[in-house]
């Protein structure tokens, strides 16, 4: 039936393998985690079962354009297939749905910074006219970081619920609607978590209503649940009230209070706290963007008196408000927002909950103070304890060990079915490892110059095509330096794509079919990113990805390991660079008849006791162990990408 319907489907024993277990763990109301290699089409091996399963299921899947591939394109592909009379749904956060109302207000009263978001502003009040879902995502050139989004979207914070003027024509409790009316909803990590947390968006109420719950991508599970479970305290948000607080005052109660002042306050208050965590003085910044270890924050007691000093503006804000709180909702519900900040500001200023690690968010605009959990055990195991039902988690990278201890362990399931499906590729044919024996080591000064010379050198050979992984965004800058001095010395004219001169989306449009480009990546680039074919023939990983040892997390999962008289090396940083390395390595071959060569910049893979740990993640390939052999491969890969051509 899948042969009929998808052109090019063939059958895949690894798939069949997995569609089975899934299929057990449906049935038996079982728990399931299962890593499946990259081209076992995990997606087809978990929604297949799922839609002949007939019951009602929630599949939650890593970032919103996972969702948007699973709901257009997979899941409407499979049940026309199939042949069976499915309703499907798409459930979002609040960020991602139009607010009619914030809409009308933005019209009369948004300040916005420039003539691009004067003319996307327009561009979303015509949208608006003919949307049925209000979903921002069919906005073509919509970028999300956009000033625009928070003006016509609701949060948590401001939302009017029942109170609202246009409640009756609400795309996101539409959205909600359809969700629970629906027998197989499409959410994404984060909403699940933040929706457990908050009550929020609809998925609690979901849940106990359905047969099945699959989680894909699922090794992102832990991040986002520590993200999300947490309690925060934002500067963002602090600004955000301060001007709702002055826009409604005005306009509701207008020469009742005075308005200016109490927004004034709390816009300073907030800024205090902002140039508190960051530790600067005047425009000097001491801190760099990032996240910050709590004790380190808070020492001199600066943070400490911001959060008073903020406690108070927004005490005196609820004040005034509860005096004009009947004559309008939005004033209503301000007055309640000023209490809760001030809770907030209150429990920052105390200690930390017992089992929770707090740290702080920087960026050059603002601060997030963040109190939350070190894993999800405790959240999942009480969720599995309520009705039964079954519980799919699968990934390419869940671990290195049969029974996925990197992944059961921090999320409680060390008491599921394990299942381990390899990839269907030839890697010993179509890839090759080196590690260039004379490349620096990491440590070094001289190492981004190094990687950024080796990677000019292999995408001279193949005429672009080719990837540069980093652990770090700092390091960027060099490397392209490093790119173009090597061309400048030995010709060429590749154009080398940065991460952070435009958005990730547009960077992979421009690198397009790869020739003549080279692109330049940290974070988000080592995963979600696929160009089959000979688009890209060559990926750069600057260092092994070991944890950051400064981070207050790691620190806390460390400090953890310790007291459990075990060894926080072994146990967490070379496992976690383990799946980090199979990520990245993940990029190069993507369909049967991909070739290419990874280039791991860093010695340590081969001179330390970890690295045959660490080689033994990743998938089977060709080892190549001089600058002759990876000559030779090169020249053979672009050969077959001109041949092609």
């Amino acid at each position: 039936m899948l042969a009929r319907h998808a052109p090019g489907y063939r059958p895949r024993e690894a798939q069949q393998r997995l569609a089975e277990a899934v299929a057990d763990a449906v049935t038996s109301r079982g728990a399931l985690v299962a890593e499946a290699g990259t081209g076992v089409g995990k997606t087809y091996a978990y929604l297949v079962p799922l839609l002949l399963a007939g019951g009602r299921a929630l599949v939650s899947t890593a970032t919103k354009s996972l969702q948007d591939q699973l709901f257009l394109r997979d899941l409407p592909r499979l049940r026309d297939a199939l042949k069976v009379p499915l309703t499907l749904a798409l459930l979002k956060g609040r960020a991602s749905y139009l607010c009619l109302h914030r809409l009308e207000l933005a019209r009369t009263e948004a300040q916005l910074p420039d003539r691009w978001a004067v003319r996307m502003l327009a561009r979303v009040e015509s949208w608006a006219q003919a949307t049925r879902s209000g979903d921002l995502a069919e906005i073509h050139g919509l970028d999300e970081r956009s000033p625009v989004i928070p003006l016509v979207t609701s949060t948590r914070d401001n939302c009017l619920g029942g109170d609202c003027p246009r409640f009756a024509d609400c795309h996101l409790m539409r959205a909600r609607r359809e969700a629970m009316a629906a027998d197989l909803v499409v959410v994404n990590h984060h909403l699940f978590f933040a929706d457990l947390a908050l009550r929020d968006s609809g998925v609690a109420e979901l849940l106990p209503t359905v047969d099945a719950v699959v989680f894909d991508e699922a090794h992102q599970l832990v991040d986002a649940g520590v993200q999300f479970l947490g309690t925060v305290l934002a500067t963002a948000q602090l600004l955000d009230f301060a001007r709702d607080l002055l826009a409604a005052g005005l306009r509701d109660a207008r020469g009742l209070q005075d308005w200016a002042q109490l927004a004034g306050g709390v816009e300073h208050a907030a800024r205090e706290l902002r140039l508190a965590c960051s530790g600067g003085a005047g425009d000097r910044e001491a801190r760099a963007a990032g996240r910050h270890g709590w004790p380190e924050v808070v020492a001199g007691g600066g943070v400490d008196a911001a959060l008073a000093a903020l406690d108070a503006a927004t005490a005196q804000a609820a004040a005034a408000l509860e005096t004009v709180a009947g004559s309008a909702a939005e004033l209503a519900r301000l007055a309640e927002r000023a209490g809760e900040l001030g809770a907030l500001a209150r429990r920052f200023r105390g200690a930390a909950a017992d089992g929770q690690v707090r740290w702080v968010d920087l960026t050059a605009q603002s601060a997030r103070l963040v109190e939350s959990p070190l894993d999800v055990r405790d959240v999942l195991t009480e969720q599995r304890r309520g009705m039964p039902r079954a519980w799919i988690f699968t990934s390419a990278t869940l671990g290195a060990d049969e029974r996925l201890g990197w992944f059961t362990r921090s999320t409680g399931l060390e008491d599921a079915r394990c299942l381990r499906v390899d990839s269907p590729f030839d890697y010993p044919v179509q890839a090759r490892l080196w590690v260039p024996a004379r490349c620096p080591l990491p440590s070094d000064a001289g190492h981004p110059e190094a990687v950024g010379r080796l990677a000019a050198r292999c995408a001279h050979r193949l005429g672009g095509r080719t990837f540069v992984l980093t652990t770090t965004l700092r390091v960027l800058p060099r490397i392209a330096e490093a790119i173009a001095a090597w061309q400048a010395r030995h010709g060429g004219a590749l154009e080398v794509l940065v991460q952070g001169s435009e958005p990730r989306r547009a960077l992979l449009q421009r690198f397009g079919h790869g020739e003549g480009r080279v692109l330049l990546g940290s974070h988000s680039f080592w995963e979600g990113i696929d160009m089959p074919g000979d688009a890209l023939q060559c990926v750069l990983i600057d260092k092994l990805p070991f944890p950051p040892p400064g981070d207050p997390l790691v620190q806390a999962r460390v400090a953890r390991l310790q007291a459990q008289g075990q060894s926080p090396f072994d146990e967490y940083f070379v496992a976690e660079a383990a799946v980090s390395l199979k990520q990245g390595a993940g990029r190069l071959i993507r369909t049967e008849s991909d070739r290419g060569l990874l280039v791991v910049c860093d010695p340590r893979l081969v001179r330390m006791r970890y690295g045959a740990r660490l080689i033994d993640a990743l998938p089977p390939m060709g080892r190549l162990h001089d600058e002759a052999g990876v000559g030779a491969w090169l020249a053979e890969l672009a050969d077959g990408a001109r041949a092609l051509g």
